[in-house]
């Protein structure tokens, strides 16, 4: 058994299993990603055990524009003075119930960052933009150096500049 990252496939990988205990994104995995993929609305990539491919953990991708205005002062004043810019929109992150708690999070979050980061060489993006479904999750962000927007307590972003150190 190997775990891998990929991007789904609703032939190949088991959707209806997956319960993270949270119904919004078990319902989202379920009955909303593969269509959002098929239209280029978002990116969804799933963790398996190959060769089972019930889905462990997952996470989304897209494209996104950040007001600079809702950036902290000290980021906001080395950037040009454009309303908006280019980020990258995590768009939802979960954990299977049976994973929860065994760095599962933090592998998906790791390979999302970096495939962000891969992909700044070729389409420009700032930052990594998170809307935390509630307060754990804000917390769980803010451990791998994510910032909260100022008016948003429960959107935060990290600079693709931070995510560059951490990895180079």
């Amino acid at each position: 058994m190997v775990l891998t990252i990929e991007l789904l496939d609703k032939k190949k990988h088991n959707r209806s299993a997956f319960v993270s205990g949270n119904d919004s994104l078990d319902n989202y995995i379920r009955k909303q990603a593969s269509q959002e993929l098929q239209k280029k609305v978002c990116t969804v990539f799933v963790l398996i055990d190959s060769p089972n491919v019930d889905i462990i953990a997952y996470y989304t991708l897209s494209s996104y524009t950040v007001d600079v205005a809702s950036l902290d002062e000290s980021f906001a004043k080395t950037l040009p003075r454009y309303p908006l810019l280019p980020a990258t929109l995590l768009g939802r992150l979960a954990v299977s119930q049976a994973y929860q708690g065994k760095g599962m999070g933090e592998l998906i979050l790791i390979d999302a960052l970096k495939r962000v980061l891969d992909a700044t060489t070729q389409i420009a993006s700032l930052a990594v933009i998170v809307e935390a479904i509630d307060e754990n999750a804000v917390s769980f962000y803010q451990r791998y150096g994510f910032q909260q927007f100022k008016q948003y307590p429960l959107k935060l972003y990290l600079p693709t500049k931070v995510i560059a150190k951490n990895f180079y």
